[in-house]
């Protein structure tokens, strides 16, 4: 007599969603995702937390898969567990700026930079915004925003702490890894390290343009352009999951790099992870329609099999 499967807890499903994620299944990923909150949901815990972790992965697997509208839902369910996460307001700011909702992405955008007024995507995504409303409403337009809410000291406050302990930032999952913020002297021998890793590039020297990359990162952490730069030169010396790793890097502190997304597509093509490969175009396409070199690639990828 057969033995009786036993079925996935909530964590477990969670789990599997994670590493589907990551693999770039996101198709798979949200319906695991759906699986873990129903089980959640059943098993009467009803963790506002937990669920609104849920809510807001399921809702990054909807906006890779270009599904904004599931995304904004999934977002805003979590925000109602749990005011002020930070990853769901990022996530409804960008699908609401894919779907030409610019007002709407602005507010979320202000929001998550007064929570953590250290994140590039956020500060990239306001003025992008501040760009296009002017051009669309004109000088008055702030006029014309949706009221954007004040965040408490207390939210403020209680992230700061969590962000302060990695046991605990760890166990809820709702905040990002923090990066430390260098200091002037720190910035400026980056800035030094890259541009001697800029002359390497220039001479075709990719191995010693990396060490500098590197060196520059080790200063200053948070500057996009070192982690691009340094994926073209492993791109150059065949070294594709590193440079899908800096583009993961870049991604992460600007959502949406163009170079970024165009150099994470190279690697996957030549990884022939077709997929994964569209699915970036297409996002760079949709910041940038008119990038004949993503036009390109994208002609040149669909002809594989």
């Amino acid at each position: 007599m057969p033995q009786k499967r036993r079925s996935q807890s909530w964590t477990e499903l969670k789990q599997a969603g994670n590493e589907l994620f990551r693999a770039g299944q996101y198709g798979e990923a949200a319906n695991l995702y759906s699986q873990s909150i129903e089980q959640l949901e059943k098993s009467g815990q009803k963790n506002k937390e937990d669920l609104a972790i849920l809510y807001s992965n399921r809702a990054a697997s909807y906006l890779k898969d270009g599904n904004c509208s599931e995304c904004i839902k999934d977002c805003s369910e979590s925000l109602d567990l749990v005011p002020f996460g930070f990853k769901a307001l990022l996530r409804r700011a960008t699908a609401y700026e894919a779907m030409e909702r610019y007002r709407q992405a602005y507010v979320d955008y202000k929001t998550v930079l007064q929570i953590d007024c250290n994140i590039p995507a956020a500060h990239d995504g306001v003025h992008r915004m501040t760009k296009v409303l002017t051009d669309v409403d004109g000088p008055s337009w702030r006029e014309k925003l949706p009221p954007i809410p004040t965040v408490p000291m207390s939210v403020k406050e209680s992230l700061a702490q969590a962000a302060s302990s990695p046991s605990t930032s760890q166990q809820n999952g709702m905040i990002e890894n923090k990066r430390k913020v260098p200091g002037p002297e720190a910035v400026k021998k980056a800035k030094t390290l890259k541009e001697e890793g800029n002359a390497f590039v220039k001479k075709g020297e990719h191995m010693k343009a990396v060490e500098k990359y590197t060196q520059s990162l080790s200063q200053d952490p948070t500057e996009v352009t070192t982690y691009t730069n340094r994926a073209l030169c492993y791109l150059s010396l065949k070294k594709y999951k590193e440079a899908i790793s800096d583009c993961d890097e870049a991604i992460k502190l600007d959502s949406a790099n163009i170079k970024a997304f165009y150099r994470r597509a190279q690697a996957y093509k030549e990884l022939k992870n077709k997929k994964s490969c569209v699915e970036d175009l297409n996002s760079l396409l949709k910041i940038e329609p008119s990038n004949m070199a993503a036009q390109k690639l994208l002609q040149e990828i669909q002809k594989m099999k």
